[in-house]
């Protein structure tokens, strides 16, 4: 199983390399190391690599950045302060309900999140949503199974309407839980992995153009085949107790990040 894993890994586009990883900006770094970041957030920092994420995505602090259904505000607590000064932060949930948790650390840090405004993804008629072609960059991490589940697939049109949103050479900055491309018997649909291929093709029919692809969040100790799906592994721990040692070894999943551009 780890030798799929470590395949999908190499896998890429012709032409297109796996990058690098980047510096990022102290700007960037500060906003990382911030004192104000929840205990439990930076803990998980060694899985999301915020810092490289953000800078493989080419976010700046005078950025418009719209980030997709935010939940707890993990990456919000780095990109509202970050965005404070000179940029704007959108925080786009799926209902007013959804922004609760953003909402809050507002209400706490009002400084730090006053560029912060709010949107419904995907909206609908009558709802506040980001306006079409102001952002520069969107980004989404962790949510394209989400929108595969069940049985209507509703994955082609969320990146239609992250394509709306963009400006014209706008970025899309995606993370998604890994499905090796030849791995059988794990359901896209069901397990919480999507493969690269299939997260390509949504992106690529509604007009987005694949750049680049970086291996920062690459997890080669996940085997992707556990019985509860990707919730098995760390932080959700699906099993609970069982095999939990075995699990909290393998650290949070395998995950793809890449980057698109709305051409111009």
């Amino acid at each position: 199983m780890h030798r799929i894993a470590l395949a999908a890994f190499s896998l890429a586009l012709p032409g297109l390399a796996i990058a690098a990883a980047t510096s990022p900006s102290p700007a960037l770094v500060a906003a990382v190391k911030a004192p104000t970041r929840t205990p439990a957030n930076v803990a998980r920092d060694r899985y999301r690599h915020p810092a490289e994420t953000l800078s493989f995505f080419g976010v700046k602090p005078t950025d418009t950045v719209v980030e997709i259904w935010p939940s707890g505000g993990w990456y919000a607590e780095i990109l509202a302060p970050y965005l404070a000064q000179r940029g704007v932060y959108y925080a786009a949930a799926p209902s007013e309900k959804g922004l609760g948790a953003v909402q809050r650390l507002q209400a706490a840090n009002p400084a730090l999140f006053r560029s912060m405004k709010t949107a419904i993804f995907p909206a609908a008629a009558g709802q506040a949503t980001v306006p079409a072609g102001t952002a520069d960059v969107v980004l989404t991490f962790r949510n394209v199974h989400n929108w595969r589940f069940g049985e209507s697939d509703r994955t082609q049109a969320a990146f239609d309407q992250m394509f709306a949103m963009l400006k014209p050479g706008g970025t899309l900055g995606l993370v998604e839980h890994r499905l090796p491309e030849t791995q059988v018997g794990v359901d896209e649909g069901k397990s919480g992995y999507m493969k690269r291929s299939s997260v390509v093709a949504y992106a690529t029919k509604a007009g987005f153009r694949l750049v680049g692809e970086s291996n920062v969040n690459a997890n080669p100790k996940d085997t992707h085949d556990y019985p509860g799906g990707v919730w098995t592994l760390p932080p959700s721990y699906a099993e609970k107790d069982k095999d939990r040692a075995r699990y909290a070894a393998i650290g949070e999943s395998d995950r793809m990040t890449l980057k698109f551009v709305r051409p111009k």
